[in-house]
């Protein structure tokens, strides 16, 4: 069963623990992003949403080994956008 809670980042997709996420200026938590994405207040990287889509593809496999439901490079490009 899915968990309905889980939350993602809304820059490149990943599923969102507490340790991974994104930090503000201030130092407090930023619960849309991950660290990886957005940290101090600040995108880590200034790219377009078709370039972050080709980077997480990337991680397509990885991300199909531990899913009940694979995805194909299309699908998963087609979900992401």
């Amino acid at each position: 069963m899915e968990n309905q809670d889980q939350t993602f980042c809304q820059s490149c997709g990943m599923p969102l623990a507490q340790e991974h996420l994104a930090t503000n200026r201030d130092g407090s938590a930023n619960p849309d992003y991950c660290r990886y994405c957005f940290a101090d207040g600040a995108f880590t990287s200034d790219v377009t949403m078709d370039q972050m889509i080709e980077e997480c593809l990337k991680y397509l496999d990885e991300f199909n080994k531990d899913s009940p439901q694979k995805m194909t490079p299309e699908q998963a490009r087609e979900q992401m956008r």
